[in-house]
């Protein structure tokens, strides 16, 4: 028993419809969708990844009795780089640029509870993130905290994430 050959308009519409589904699977949007802000674990890779280290993680952690920074707030102990003795970190990352925008005083509220010296106050500002604490802090330390934090933060509105 032979089988049946594809021949003439039948098997061309055939190959058109194969080759457009081929074609379509291989379709790649040339313009990547904007990066959304990271998670704290995704920021902690990124912090990792030029040589700074965590430790004592703590959610929910503002530094002071602010129950709607709470919510928002990741406490942590970092080191590296030239901050030998770990600092702690208080990071408080907002759903978007316009609820970081709104509670970004809140922050400096809150920071006066638990800076000793506000001389040394030291903070850092990547929409939707801020990170504060005690300093002073390392030159390379700081820099390095700056651009991890850039990185993560992507387009620095959560809100701006493709469907």
């Amino acid at each position: 028993m032979s089988s049946p050959r594809l021949s003439g308009p039948g098997f061309a519409a055939l190959v058109a419809l194969v080759t457009l589904l081929v074609a379509a699977c291989n379709y790649v949007e040339t313009t990547p969708p904007a990066p959304t802000p990271a998670d704290f674990s995704g920021m902690a890779i990124e912090f990792a990844k030029r040589g700074l280290h965590l430790d004592n993680v703590v959610s929910g952690e503002p530094g002071c009795d602010d129950k709607v920074l709470r919510p928002t707030a990741i406490a942590f102990d970092a080191s590296g780089l030239d901050q030998a003795t770990p600092v702690r970190l208080y990071l408080y990352a907002f759903a978007d640029r316009a609820t970081f925008e709104r509670l970004r005083s809140s922050i400096d509220a809150c920071a006066r509870t638990y800076v000793t010296d506000p001389q040394t106050f030291e903070s850092i500002e990547e929409s939707p993130y801020v990170i504060a604490s005690q300093g002073p802090w390392g030159t390379q330390f700081e820099a390095t905290l700056r651009t991890a934090l850039k990185a993560a933060a992507g387009t620095g509105d959560r809100s701006q994430a493709p469907e």
